[in-house]
């Protein structure tokens, strides 16, 4: 009994204090409640907005290198007043080590600090080390290398910070494609760095290059002053800009630019440039020039290395121009394959004395041939052939001033090619007007005599790679394009699709000035560009440059035509060449300075498998 008596003690104390822990619970979670919910108490909740920044989008070319893309770019800093002065030697090693910057230069931001507070160590730290520095800051704050302070009545701490402050732009492949592919330039927005197109493919397509969308995350902040995320954050994912495909392939555009520079070492030319254009769709292949810069440091000495030659640089083309007016009269009839010209190299009098054989005179000019011809008469191969400037103004002379104009226009002359690049230049040609005047007298138009050799108006390479285009396409010009694609962050894709082609002369006519554009590679002045088994044809061309209005002895050299092999892969290739010097004076002439080149880039594209030669 008496045991029975103190087991049922034992059970009511021990009962009684199991009560009595819970009533203190109860108590400690009324009291908390309580605390937490009072008005008076309560503190409220802080949201914390952190943009992700989006950038630029890529330019890549068309076997898949990149060549231009945005990184970006972060600051680095601290607010000295927490930083431990007892901890002063560890910060700058560490944080040497992680940015690899120099612990002198940390020491001397630190000591040039006026007064304590916010202090940026570096403007331009890459996503790679930013992450770094991020988890430096958290060791360093384990470390105790920023201490609490008491700021406006409030406790706080502040270690190491890392923020987005923009983007930058990479050219990974430096000058390559230059001018072509264009620059950038940096401007400010909402204290962001951003970047738009200068010139270039950046500049033309600068809309959907710069189509994003910075990232959002939103969400409660914590102690560390982080983002708590919960059911109620907000996420929104960042959208960089388009991506651009061009329809140049870099290893190709990279092997034209080193057959360009080697030339330019040979001739001693202020400029060289190629462009090759694929004659079934006008996708550009290259366009190459001796005169590139680097768009990741740009010069004061590269100012004039900025225009895009190629479609900024109207010139008097010269003789290439006389297979292009020599089709415009065998299309309309006015030429028969079969009849003969004069070459006027019987010699004349006048008043003033004898003019010298191979010459003609129009109004008060003279007119004369490069070539001595030795028979009295000329075909029409013989004139495309030979490059007669007198044979071809005779031909000329058939068409009206009107249908001479309007027949250059249709060829693409006097107006922009439509290639997609920015600043594209029209040339000029004379006017309609002009180039009739006399006719109601039965007079030969000086104007259209000039004009038919190349001389007395201006074009651009593209124009000419245009108009040369219709000699491989039944008749039809082409536009070129250096655009192959455009695709979106979210994966949408747009294909550039190629021109309607515009019908210029027949495919009869454009058959005719083929093979004699072929004759002119095989017999001709163009016999340095041949290469068996392929069918090459094209046209030498050699002006000179006009300088406050009076002719100089400085030149222009061109050589244009087309290449096709047998498997159905064609090509129009244009080279020109300013102010060709070299060694010899008659490297001045195209068939020395312009001739070599075109067929250089010939066989680089055999080289890298664009044409397969017969056998």
């Amino acid at each position: 009994m008496a045991e029975d008596l103190q087991y049922k003690n034992k059970a009511k104390k021990t009962v009684v204090l199991f009560m009595f822990i819970i009533g203190l619970v109860f108590i400690f979670l009324v009291v908390v409640f309580f605390i937490i919910y009072n008005e008076k108490r309560r503190i409220p909740t802080q949201e914390i907005t952190r943009n992700e920044l989006a950038v630029r989008g890529d330019i890549v070319s068309s076997d898949s290198f990149t060549l231009a893309t945005s990184k970006k770019i972060y600051k680095a800093y601290i607010d000295t007043r927490f930083l431990d002065p007892q901890k002063l030697e560890l910060f700058v090693k560490l944080f040497s080590i992680y940015s690899n910057i120099p612990q002198q230069n940390i020491y001397m931001k630190l000591k040039n600090q006026k007064t304590k507070g916010n202090l940026v160590l570096s403007h331009d730290i890459d996503s790679k080390t930013a992450k770094d520095l991020k988890e430096l800051g958290f060791k360093l704050r384990r470390l105790g290398v920023f201490q609490p302070q008491m700021i406006n009545g409030s406790k706080l701490i502040i270690g190491l910070s890392v923020d987005e402050i923009g983007e930058d732009r990479i050219y990974s492949y430096e000058e390559t494609l230059t001018p072509a592919l264009g620059y950038i330039t940096k401007t400010l927005e909402n204290d962001k760095r951003r970047v738009n197109g200068g010139k270039g493919v950046e500049f033309i397509y600068n809309e959907f290059l710069n189509d994003f969308k910075d990232g959002i995350l939103k969400g409660s902040r914590d102690v560390l002053s982080y983002i708590s995320f919960d059911k109620n954050s907000v996420i929104k994912e960042r959208l960089d800009g388009a991506t651009i495909e061009l329809t140049i392939p870099l290893k190709l555009q990279k092997h034209i630019e080193m057959v360009v520079d080697q030339h330019q070492e040979r001739l001693l030319a202020q400029e060289i440039l190629v462009v090759v254009m694929d004659n079934k769709t006008g996708q550009l292949l290259t366009i190459a020039t001796t005169n590139r810069y680097n768009p990741n440091n740009i010069q004061t000495d590269d100012y004039e290395k900025l225009n895009i030659k190629a479609i900024e640089f109207p010139f008097e083309p010269g003789s290439v121009l006389k297979p292009i007016v020599i089709s415009m009269a065998i299309d309309k009839n006015r030429v028969r394959m079969n009849e003969s010209f004069s070459a006027y190299n019987r010699g004349s009098t006048n008043s003033k004395g004898e003019y010298p054989k191979g010459s003609i005179k129009i109004g008060q000019y003279t007119i004369t041939d490069d070539h001595q011809f030795t028979k009295q008469q000329l075909s029409v191969e013989d004139i495309v052939t030979y490059s007669s400037n007198i044979g071809t103004l005779q031909i000329a002379q058939r068409l009206s001033g009107r249908e001479f104009y309007n027949d250059l226009v249709k060829f693409g002359f006097n107006q922009p090619t439509g290639i997609d690049l920015p600043f594209e230049k029209t040339g000029i040609v004379p006017s309609a007007a002009r180039l009739s005047a006399g006719e109601a007298r039965g007079e030969d138009n000086i104007y259209k005599a000039t004009v038919s050799y190349g001389h007395g108006m201006t074009a651009t390479i593209m124009q000419l790679i245009k108009a040369y285009s219709a000699f491989s396409n039944e008749g039809k010009v082409i536009t070129p394009q250096i655009m192959k694609s455009i695709t979106s962050s979210t994966g949408v894709k747009y294909i550039n699709k190629k021109k309607d082609d515009a019908q210029v002369i027949s495919p009869k006519t454009a058959a005719v000035m083929r093979d004699l554009l072929i004759k002119t590679v095989e017999h001709g002045t163009g016999k340095r560009a041949y290469m068996e088994g392929l069918q090459i044809g094209g046209k030498t061309g050699t002006a000179r440059m006009p300088d406050a209005g009076k002719y100089t002895k400085e030149y222009i050299s061109s050589f244009f035509g087309f290449v096709n092999d047998y498997l159905g892969n064609s090509y129009t290739i244009g080279v020109t060449t300013l102010r060709p010097k070299g060694t010899a004076w008659y490297h001045y002439y195209a068939s020395e300075a312009a001739v070599p080149v075109f067929r250089e880039t010939t066989q680089t594209l055999i080289n890298l498998g664009y044409l397969k030669p017969k056998n």
